[in-house]
């Protein structure tokens, strides 16, 4: 063990790991419990973002998940699904549809989010190639997005900061931006730059439209308004493409449904589910598909040969099938719709009065703080001032986990925090969560107001003139 490991610190020079970020130490993560993480020197992390990606909404150390993987691997732990299908693959589908997703007829399992996606772009693509129309590949989606980092994922985003180094693999689908306060409250530019692109593209071309009902990490907790879901729905019944939601964070109860979707006037045709189906206890995710979807290749080729090795594998589908059953038997997600808006309004209370915070916004147990340039209430915040990974290390320093990210260099959002606790976090927990992160966004800014009072000439005010 190096000193660092003891230390509960790991760097880019002491591993064998090719880490994320190179210039980060790591702390070392020994157990979890609840919300709480531990790492190897003793000190106790309260989680307030479900593993840091969204996933652990059952928290950590639930003995009924291990035990469901564990039975299922004394019994048969993977074998491939292009040979034989299984009780718990079975189970599972049922399950989902008739618990989660009605209004849907098929599942088909993956093992993440980036392979939902890319299995419901294919899906799409080959629903037309089956019924003839051939010319359809193109997708159009929203800009400021993320929904994954295979080359098919990544050419679905429209985030220059993402793209730029492979741009060269990425197919050329359309972007739209979207519809915040700062760029189009009602949502009509949105429909308006989505016209747009269907004349870019020629509608006979366009195989489908992607987006998150709620957006997750690229935009925190921000869901269009009701005039831009109706406008998708009357031109997907105009032009024929299909509606594809990503639903890899939002799905599985996140906020306060068991999907995102359910709350727009534009039902999808497609939606991809991943981190909160697995809870963190076994990598899994799914494709859910309607009727119509499905009948295109029963009615055509019979035939969609794609996968991945571990699609449907056992073990996985075992673990779903009790995180499903936990969610229910807890009413789980009644519980985050009816103590999320409570949250809401905490976070916001808590963050009141600072001047760098803009907007707390969010659906359930998905929250997001943006932030602004304290001299005028909406400009983002220059970049050179590292806001939001300032504001994480400020939790950190208090023992809070929480995810902020800086899209600044992409033109449609600023610095902001996602805030996502695990669903079975106690009153008391969540209130900790908040008063913790409330503290770290106040000594950022308290720091941000001297820096951009001391060096006016580094950071113009928003005007263009001296600060």
């Amino acid at each position: 063990m190096t000193v660092s490991e003891a230390l509960g610190v790991v760097r880019a020079e002491e591993t064998n790991v090719l880490p994320r970020f190179l210039d980060l130490a790591y702390p070392n993560v020994e157990r979890g419990e609840g919300v709480w993480l531990t790492t190897v020197d003793g000190r106790r992390i309260l989680d307030a973002c479900s593993g840091g990606a969204m996933v652990t909404c059952l928290g950590y150390g639930v003995r009924e998940l291990v035990e469901a993987a564990a039975a299922q691997a004394e019994r048969i732990s993977y074998f491939y699904n292009h040979h034989f299908t299984s009780e718990p693959q079975e189970r599972l589908a049922e399950r989902l549809l008739e618990v989660a997703a009605p209004g849907m007829a098929r599942v088909r399992f993956v093992s993440g989010g980036s392979e939902a996606v890319e299995t419901a772009l294919q899906l799409a693509r080959l629903y037309h190639v089956e019924r003839g129309e051939t010319s359809r590949w193109r997708a159009i989606t929203q800009a400021q997005a993320y929904h994954g980092s295979t080359m098919g994922t990544l050419a679905l985003t429209g985030r220059r900061a993402l793209r730029e180094p492979f741009e060269p693999y990425l197919a050329q689908h359309l972007h739209i931006p979207p519809s915040t306060w700062r760029f189009d409250p009602t949502g009509e530019a949105a429909l308006r730059a989505l016209d747009r692109a269907l004349e870019e593209a020629g509608p006979e071309n366009v195989s489908a439209f992607f987006c998150e009902p709620v957006s997750a990490a690229a935009l925190p907790a921000y869901s269009p308004p009701a005039r831009f879901w109706e406008g998708l729905a009357e031109r997907r019944e105009r032009y024929g493409f299909l509606v594809c939601f990503d639903e890899v964070v939002t799905g599985v109860g996140r906020t306060g449904r068991w999907f995102a979707g359910e709350a727009t006037a534009c039902p999808p045709d497609l939606v991809a589910i991943a981190k909160g189906l697995g809870a963190g206890y076994a990598a899994i995710g799914a494709v859910l598909v309607r009727e119509h979807v499905y009948e295109a290749i029963a009615r055509g080729s019979r035939r969609f040969p794609l996968g991945h090795t571990w699609d449907g594998a056992p073990l996985a589908c075992a673990v779903g099938l009790a995180v499903l059953e936990a969610l229910q038997r807890e009413g789980l997600v009644e519980r985050v719709r009816e103590r999320g808006p409570g949250l809401r309004e905490e976070l916001a209370a808590a963050l009141a009065g600072i001047p760098i915070v803009r907007e707390v916004r969010g659906h359930g147990y998905l929250l997001g703080v943006s932030f602004v340039d304290p001299r005028d209430g909406e400009s983002f915040l220059p970049p050179e001032l590292r806001v939001a990974a300032r504001i994480d290390r400020a939790a950190f320093d208090l023992g809070l986990i929480t995810l902020s990210t800086q899209p600044t260099r992409d033109g449609y959002a600023g610095d902001q925090t996602l805030f996502a606790p695990a669903f079975v976090a106690t009153d008391d927990e969540l209130g900790e969560m908040v008063a913790r992160f409330a503290e770290a966004v106040r000594r950022v800014a308290e720091e941000v107001d001297r820096e951009l009072s001391a060096a006016g000439r580094l950071f113009p005010s928003p005007t263009g003139g001296p600060s």
